[in-house]
């Protein structure tokens, strides 16, 4: 077994309040104009003031899968985490791109900007750990302004609000239909997010060093069972798992049917030998939780649980 640091619990961003300006900035794909519009209602509806990076319709000439150039995402997005008037830095939507423009960014500068609030998931799974690895900061993986589940599904809209605005109120997190794939509690610190970005991170220089002692969080979308086990199997045969505490499954969107793909999963997690829980309700699913990356919480395995030390905002 290679060993690693432990994973180390982050610096967590104050909560926001009524009023709170929140920058919606595209670091991956193209965003389409009526969800947006949509999401900067809801964000309004929140009482929260929704500022608009001006890059976040733009559309790249040369490859239609990104939301404008690599230069103009990476300065939307540093110009809103280095306004001092933004209290939050929320994503449009996945896709893909992030990897692309992360070594664009000015990280000295956002370091001296201090913390504040990050919301994404899926491709903004490179921005967890760079934002983990370079800023020492607590993120939220959570519902983004312009997508679909986001804006369809209240318990998506009412788990993130709670979370930014009151998140003393959802300490314990809970899907209500989780199973244990492996029994058991495990203490830790979260982390993770898309298993296909969490593979495609090995050795840059964003990628965090271990999972030692942590709860990893793995979900994914769209993707074949032998693609998801060969990342799996990236990260073992890599030693990214070494000594992990435990494992969260989210959804598995658009994937084979879970029947088909909980086999494969259970082959190549259940040696861990930590507890594992399966269908715990965050990512590419309706009604996704929002859940703190870098945070201190125990898993409860068999009560499909997942309770903070503290809540994950100050």
């Amino acid at each position: 077994m290679r060993e690693g640091r432990p994973v180390r619990e982050l610096t967590r961003p104050a909560r926001l309040a009524p009023g709170a300006r929140v920058a919606v900035v595209a670091p991956s794909g193209p965003v389409p104009e009526e969800r947006l519009q949509a999401g900067l209602d809801v964000l309004r509806g929140w009482d929260l003031d929704p500022v608009v990076g001006p890059h976040v319709l733009d559309r790249h000439r040369a490859f239609a899968y990104l939301a404008g150039t690599d230069a103009d995402r990476a300065a939307d997005l540093q110009a809103a985490w280095c306004d001092p008037a933004v209290d939050a830095v929320l994503c449009a939507r996945g896709g893909y791109g992030v990897q692309r423009m992360t070594d664009l960014l000015d990280w000295e500068a956002m370091r001296a900007a201090g913390p504040k609030v990050l919301v994404g998931f899926s491709d903004i799974t490179a921005l967890h750990e760079a934002f983990a690895t370079r800023l020492g900061l607590v993120t939220l993986h959570g519902p983004m302004a312009a997508g679909i589940d986001f804006l369809k599904n209240a318990r998506a809209q009412e788990h993130l609000k709670a979370t930014l605005f009151a998140p003393e109120t959802v300490r314990v997190i809970a899907s209500g239909g989780s199973t244990p794939m492996v029994p058991g509690r495990a203490r830790g610190v979260t982390l993770g997010g898309c298993l296909a970005l969490l593979a495609a991170e090995l050795g840059t220089p964003h990628a965090r060093p271990s999972t030692r002692g942590g709860l990893l969080c793995l979900e994914d979308v769209g993707e074949e069972t032998y693609r998801l086990d060969r990342y799996l199997t990236q990260l073992l045969r890599a030693g990214r798992l070494d000594g992990v505490g435990g494992v969260l499954l989210g959804s598995w969107h658009e994937c084979e049917p879970y029947e088909r793909l909980r086999p494969m999963l259970a082959d190549r997690l259940g040696g861990l030998g930590v507890p594992v829980v399966e269908d715990f309700g965050f990512g590419h699913c309706e009604g996704a939780l929002t859940v703190p990356f870098g945070v201190t919480a125990e898993l409860d395995a068999d009560a499909g649980t997942l309770t903070l030390d503290r809540p994950a905002l100050r």
